[in-house]
């Protein structure tokens, strides 16, 4: 049976605040007529209502998906009058447009803005923290060695573990941004997201007996 060598357990964490740098805004649209997938952005009136009045601020045509599409009915019996509700996800790829991107949902009589999806440069923030911590687990296992009169022989084992910590999702009442949209041309809003990122090592240093 192996013995397990002489170690000393370090942890060392790192935090950073990380801001979105694109989003996705999930949109419901209620229409008078049923189209099937990407058709319905030219094809139906109040979806292509929308598209058109979005792409006027530069937002590309391949920035929408249609995510689904269902009939309703207030009596319950499928009819030629029932209405048909679109669900919508487009991308904002440039959050200085996100502000003039709802101003044109809000004055759209049957678009609702449902929630806005943030999305992150998460993956290099993970490996800046990783290799920041890593270094921090470094310097202070160098100071407990010095202190306990062991040199550092290596790595004998580690793990790391990763945690986020972000705010809510952004889902707004349209009626008030109807209402805002109405008194005046532009809603005004600036509007950033940010998270928490925190990642944390333990690493197990293989260290030398005590000198003699």
């Amino acid at each position: 049976m192996e013995t397990k060598p002489d170690t000393i357990k370090i942890s060392a964490n790192y935090q950073e605040e990380i801001f979105a740098t694109h989003a996705d805004l999930h949109v419901t649209v209620k229409g008078s007529s049923i189209v099937g997938g990407n058709e319905a952005l030219k094809k139906a009136k109040e979806v292509n209502q929308l598209f058109e009045a979005l792409t006027q601020l530069n937002v590309k045509e391949e920035a929408f998906q249609l995510q689904g599409a269902h009939l309703e009915s207030e009596s319950g019996v499928l009819l030629k009058s029932s209405s048909a509700v679109y669900r919508l996800k487009i991308r904002c790829e440039a959050l200085s447009q996100l502000a003039g991107m709802l101003d044109v949902i809000a004055a759209q009589k049957n678009a609702t803005l449902e929630h806005i999806e943030w999305k992150y440069a998460e993956d290099e923030a993970r490996e800046r923290g990783l290799l920041a911590a890593l270094e921090k687990a470094k310097a202070k296992a160098a100071k407990v060695a010095a202190s306990l009169g062991v040199d550092l022989l290596g790595v004998y084992e580690m793990s790391e573990s990763a945690y986020d910590n972000e705010p809510p999702p952004y889902a707004p009442q349209m009626r008030m941004l109807k209402a805002a949209s109405a008194d005046a041309p532009s809603l005004g809003m600036e509007i950033q997201h940010a998270k928490i990122i925190r990642v944390t090592v333990d690493v197990c240093y293989r260290v030398s007996a005590f000198a003699k």
